[in-house]
């Protein structure tokens, strides 16, 4: 039984550390958008509607800190600024793209949610 609970608490650390990253608002949408393929400052500003340029700005660092997203300037005129998902990073995806279809199916769109 010992053996059993050690595997549970290093599960529970384990889910802890990854919703510490992902449980931020805007974190998952941004790991979702550059799966799609978007990777400039301004094309994620456009993608995930409501974020602050600091804010993305701030969760750009935050994904590059724990090794999910890299950050590439593009020399050239004019200089750029490119992010793409890390091997990490793109294991992520289908997971979010799941969490995504049940909410849907689960959750309902928020007009759909029982009055409290």
């Amino acid at each position: 039984m010992a053996q059993h609970d050690d595997e549970v608490g290093i599960c529970d650390a384990a889910i802890t550390l990854a919703f510490s990253v992902l449980g931020k608002r805007w974190n998952g949408m941004i790991l979702s958008v550059l799966g799609s393929g978007v990777n400039s400052f301004v094309g994620l500003r456009k993608a995930v509607s409501g974020i602050s340029d600091t804010v993305l700005s701030e969760r750009l660092l935050e994904l590059t800190d724990t090794g999910l997203v890299t950050r590439a300037v593009v020399e050239g005129p004019p200089i750029t600024v490119r992010y793409e998902l890390t091997t990490a990073g793109a294991e992520l995806v289908p997971t979010i793209s799941q969490l995504g279809l049940w909410a849907q199916r689960n959750l309902g769109k928020p007009a759909e949610q029982p009055a409290r």
